[in-house]
């Protein structure tokens, strides 16, 4: 139980400075830090990202910066492939999964060190409009890529949905971090969805984390904006890699059971 609110204190405070991408961790966690099968930290993992990132969102709605209507595209193409991810899951070893998902931390740190400026395009054109035919496909293609990771790892999915947002959808920064929060809730209920009939979640260890995550992720929201991202983004992308590293290792020489 204080693993768990130490781990998910962690995880709020990185999800409430970077507006995703700090979620990544939470399987790690629940696995080698509460000692959780990975069938029972995928589905818990998923439902402690959804609902710290509704708190993370709460901070940030007063600002503006949603595009609602891009995070129901996105977040709907997501939501129905994340039963497509979670499906692929239950087949595969626990051995290969964290394997991958020890790939998907390598992917996620190297993203953080490329960074995102803001690109333009179709989805956010000068005076603030959409050239639809341009977005809609980018915006469907970006949810179905980004559902199936989160159903398949148990991920929200932040790391992979900034840069999308900025990159082929041309949002901004700030309007992407945003956005990607509602994404990230969405695809996340369902995951979790996908994955709650599989195994039996270990509540109170889920409400410890899930009231810890929250409580970092809305004291960290309101500092967010007085830190330099990049650093934050540079020093978190550093924890990834090492991270990573350790989930590979353990993959190969302690391998989990489900």
């Amino acid at each position: 139980m204080i693993a768990a609110i130490g781990f998910g204190t962690l995880i709020g405070i990185l999800l409430g400075l970077l507006g995703g991408g700090g979620s990544i961790l939470a399987v790690p966690a629940l696995v080698y830090g509460t000692g959780l099968p990975l069938a029972v930290a995928v589905p818990t993992s998923l439902l402690v990202v959804g609902v710290s990132a509704a708190a993370a969102l709460l901070v940030r709605l007063r600002a503006g910066l949603v595009r609602w209507r891009i995070a129901g595209i996105v977040g709907g193409a997501g939501a129905a492939a994340a039963f497509g991810g979670a499906a692929i899951n239950r087949l595969l070893e626990p051995r290969l999964v964290l394997i991958g998902f020890a790939a998907l931390m390598v992917l996620a740190g190297w993203r953080m060190l490329a960074g995102t400026g803001d690109a333009g395009g179709d989805c956010a054109l000068p005076g603030g409009g959409i050239n639809w035919r341009g977005c809609l496909p980018k915006s469907v293609a970006a949810g179905l890529g980004v559902g199936f990771l989160t159903g398949l790892f148990g991920v929200g999915g932040g790391f992979l949905i900034i840069p999308a947002l900025v990159l082929l959808l041309g949002l901004s920064l700030p309007a992407a971090t945003a956005t990607s929060l509602v994404i990230i809730v969405v695809n996340s209920a369902a995951g979790f969805a996908a994955h709650a009939g599989d195994a039996t979640i270990g509540y109170r260890i889920a409400a410890a984390f899930t009231l810890a995550a929250i409580t970092g992720s809305l004291a960290a929201g309101r500092i967010a904006p007085r830190l330099p991202t990049r650093w934050l983004h540079h020093a978190f992308a550093w924890l990834v890699f090492a991270i990573a590293a350790f989930v590979a290792i353990q993959a190969v020489i302690n391998p989990v059971t489900a």
